[in-house]
């Protein structure tokens, strides 16, 4: 069963808007987003749409909880929000998740459109109809499968991006690599997301979200096949929940890429990945994104965190782990002592 969802490539992001809002009946509307984006980009989107109101959050995955969620549905109610309403939830990935959990909870739902403004927004949380905030100290732990009615791309906003940024975004589409097959995989190792040619980049990006296109319109609820697409989070939602205690948060991003080193090492041990195509991806994330600094000391909270992952569905750590590239399986339980091995290598691959 495909997605009904709708996915929109251009940069008159203005006027994809304007025609989702007239083909709804011309809605009361909301843009969610966040100060940085709100102060950039918002004023000339502003005045092309009309009549919308702004609910302006802070930035940052440290504000993606339940006080700022309570502040977005206390803001709807206010304003006289109605199931007929519609909210436009322009940022990153913690403006896509958040207002669509919150759009989708308000009056038990009303539409909304998420018009991811970061590559990271676009190849990951805009598309795939996981929304969520995080609870606790642990990355989105409350949350809900709510698909966004359509989804505007656009390249436009991607020159105002810092590196940093670019190669978030990049990680996402490098795991997407791994899961699709060796030809887009070589593509994506072979091209320079932070200097090169933003055309070239933007057609990479599409056949980046059709792979999880793909596979979120078989699963979309996560019962199967779906959870191909966490190759490299359970390792990397751990480095993110550490960073987090730590009082250093993370980029996605980059926990991802650390994330599938770990994960890609216990893929060569229990599945037999070539060794050749782990120690060919380690290099390239050293090379761009560094390393995430752990010692043994960190095993026992890696292991909580991973342990805590809502893949789980028993007190077993559960992976995506893959053959080879192209070649996926799910539902793999590794146990403590190769998990700690598995660490010790990528500190190895990482030079830490």
């Amino acid at each position: 069963m495909m997605s009904r969802q709708e996915l929109i490539y251009t940069n008159d992001v203005a006027g994809a808007i304007s025609e989702l809002r007239k083909s709804a009946g011309s809605p009361p509307t909301w843009i969610l987003t966040d100060e940085n984006v709100h102060r950039c980009v918002c004023g000339t989107l502003g005045d092309s749409l009309g009549d919308v109101r702004y609910i302006v959050v802070p930035p940052g995955d440290v504000n993606k909880n339940l006080t700022t969620l309570a502040g977005i549905w206390e803001r709807l109610q206010l304003d006289g929000a109605t199931r007929r309403s519609m909210m436009v939830n322009l940022g990153g990935g913690v403006v896509t998740d958040m207002g669509g959990f919150a759009a989708s909870t308000f009056k038990r739902g009303i539409r909304f459109i998420n018009v991811p403004t970061t590559l990271l927004g676009a190849v990951d949380a805009a598309v795939g109809g996981k929304t969520g905030i995080n609870f606790n100290g642990f990355k989105n732990e409350v949350g809900a499968f709510s698909e966004a009615s359509a989804v505007v791309v656009s390249s436009c906003f991607f020159d105002t991006l810092p590196p940093e940024e670019v190669l978030s975004g990049y990680a996402e589409m490098l795991k997407h690599g791994l899961l699709a097959g060796k030809d887009q995989y070589d593509r994506l190792l072979a091209f320079d997301p932070v200097s090169g040619d933003r055309e070239e980049l933007l057609s990479l990006l599409r056949e980046s979200v059709e792979v999880k296109r793909r596979i979120v319109a078989q699963d979309p609820c996560e019962n199967g096949l779906r959870k191909a697409l966490n190759l490299g989070h359970t390792a990397g939602h751990a480095f993110e929940s550490l960073a987090f205690r730590r009082g250093k948060p993370l980029a996605h991003g980059y926990a991802v890429a650390w994330g599938c080193v770990v994960e890609l090492v216990l893929s060569h041990m229990a599945k037999g990945f070539p060794s050749a195509d782990l120690h060919k991806f380690a290099a390239y994330v050293a090379e761009h994104y560094g390393a995430f600094y752990i010692d043994c000391s960190d095993y026992p909270a890696l292991l909580e965190f991973m342990r805590h992952d809502k893949k789980n569905e028993s007190a077993d750590i559960n992976f995506t782990l893959l053959r080879e590239v192209g070649k996926v399986e799910i539902n793999c339980i590794c146990g403590d002592d190769d998990i700690k091995v598995a660490l010790d290598l990528y500190r190895d691959l990482m030079h830490i």
